[in-house]
């Protein structure tokens, strides 16, 4: 363990310090140092690079964390300095080209002597002693990923948000130096800090990662404001949704559902707990929900049974929730959820976000702190004595006729199942109904509330008639009993349909474009 004196040889103030001096500077943005071998590239061959086991930073030490680093390549084009916290000394972790195997890309190796790191990994002994995992990765941007024990990776952290999905285009802040405090023999936790830049922003942050069955990352951000922007986005998240049960998917496929998330819950400062699933539109469909001095909120993976999604390479059974829980009042503002379309699994098209009423102004300095758990246990998020949505099915509408044949009757039908203790708990008598209301493009045509003996649950069914396709259709529901809510509530976005006319012409077919460079991970 380190000393009081000694824990205050590096601390948070001093990143506060280099984030206020850049505020006040003129913004240089990163300058690109790779040779040809680098630049061009691809994926594939980026892969190759890995870092030698013999050479992984702490190797030599007898704490239980590790750390291995990213190579340069691709549009990891600039380094990142990465420095190392040893009592009252700080020190620069020197890029060495003997710290990793070039897989056999020569030209690449010898092109490496003046080159950098992009990113590092944070590895611990977490789902077996002696055995090194992988438990947090930061890399490219304000990007980073952490799972716990048993999870592999899915979704994303990010350090800030600018101007998510509007029209002149997303500001992508990078993490442009860190400082890692090296941990004792004994030490479960793990003191990383972050120097934050933008051409707007610039930041201070601290995080404290402690690995476990759940990873749990605590943040302090210290935030400074260069100049004004339309959308700060605080604590964001970003993972990806192709289809599910709630938006299925019209080919041939033997994954009913692929998504690294399927869902937005919000704890509410009222106490109102919403569920929002998420939908892979045609376009760009950003959601606000109002919160004041919102309790949690977090993108999430609910129902990880192993036949939901019948993959056994990518396994998103196993992708972990990221659950936000805020400390201390964060004032007037609003969650923000951000789809956008996409055809394949490799883009993450979701985002999610807080964000305050009043945008900041230049000059003005901003302070969040928050916890991060990274799960798969999303009920005990909740509390005890409310019922959570675990299942939202998207059908056609049908009616039994008199010969017992299902028809479809021209509506929509949605099927949603609540699982918890208080329905379980009540009754069978108990007057339990579902509260449905539908927003004003579509008609209400029937719901139906039933026990699902299944999950020990109830199922609710809504059938609606959409007035206009081409316009977005909103729909709540809950449980609720004596005028008491018994279940959080369901909020779902039903898209618009995107109509597009056939070419009056074929096409000339444009050439294949390259494929997107995933996150680590994907």
């Amino acid at each position: 363990m380190l000393c009081a004196a000694q824990a205050s040889a590096f601390s948070l103030d001093d990143v506060v310090a280099k984030a206020r001096y850049l505020m006040a500077s003129p913004y240089v943005a990163p300058v690109s140092n790779l040779p040809p071998a680098f630049a061009r590239m691809q994926f594939a061959d980026y892969a190759k690079i890995q870092p030698l086991p013999a050479k992984f930073g702490w190797r030599d030490q007898p704490s239980p964390f590790k750390l291995n680093f990213y190579h340069q390549g691709m549009q990891f084009n600039a380094p990142v300095t990465i420095n190392e916290i040893v009592g009252n000394d700080v020190s620069e972790i020197k890029y060495d080209a003997q710290r990793f195997d070039f897989g056999g890309l020569d030209a690449a190796k010898a092109a490496a002597g003046a080159l950098g790191y992009a990113g590092f990994r944070v590895l611990y002994p977490l789902n077996q002693a002696g055995k090194e995992d992988e438990v947090m990765s930061l890399l490219g941007a304000s990007y980073f990923r952490v799972i716990g024990k048993g999870q592999v990776y899915g979704l994303s952290g990010r350090g800030l948000a600018i101007d998510t999905a509007l029209p002149s285009g997303e500001e992508f802040p990078d993490f442009r130096e860190f400082w890692v405090q090296r941990p004792g023999a004994q030490d479960q936790k793990l003191v990383i800090y972050a120097l934050l830049d933008s051409p707007r922003a610039t930041g201070a942050y601290k995080f404290t990662l402690q690995p476990g069955a759940d990873a749990v990352l605590d943040v302090q951000a210290r935030i400074f404001m260069r100049g004004k922007v339309n959308v700060l986005g605080i604590a964001p998240l970003t993972s990806m949704f192709l289809y599910g049960a709630n938006q299925q998917t019209d080919k041939r496929s033997y994954r009913p559902a692929i998504h690294d998330s399927n869902g937005l819950a919000i704890s509410t400062g009222s106490g109102e707990w919403l569920w929002r699933p998420l939908n892979n539109p045609q376009g760009v469909t950003v959601s606000t929900f109002t919160v004041e001095n919102p309790r949690g909120f977090g993108l999430q993976q609910r129902g990880r049974e192993f036949s939901r999604f019948e993959d056994l390479k990518d396994r998103y059974d196993l992708r972990p929730t990221a659950w936000i829980e805020p400390k201390g009042d964060w004032g007037k503002g609003k969650v923000e959820l951000v789809e956008l379309s996409t055809a394949d699994e490799t883009n993450d098209n979701i985002v999610a976000f807080w964000t305050p009423a009043v945008q900041p102004e230049a000059g003005e300095a901003l302070q969040f702190d928050y916890r991060m758990h990274w799960t798969m246990d999303e009920a005990a998020l909740m509390p005890r004595n409310l019922a959570r949505v675990t299942q939202t099915i998207h059908t056609t509408g049908e009616q039994t006729q008199a010969n017992l044949i299902r028809q479809p009757d021209g509506t929509t039908a949605f099927l949603v199942d609540f699982e918890g203790p208080p329905p379980t708990a009540l009754p069978a008598d108990a007057p339990v109904t579902a509260q449905v209301s539908v927003g004003d493009n579509a008609e209400l045509i029937s719901t139906t509330l039933e026990r699902n003996p299944a999950i020990k649950g109830w199922r609710v069914t809504v059938r609606i008639k959409v007035k206009d396709p081409k316009l977005a259709v909103e729909m709540r529901a809950a449980l609720v009993a004596a005028n008491k809510t018994l279940s959080e509530t369901w909020s779902y976005q039903l898209p618009p349909v995107v109509v597009v006319a056939p070419p009056a012409t074929a096409p000339t077919a444009p050439p294949p474009a390259p494929p997107p460079a995933p996150l680590p991970g994907k």
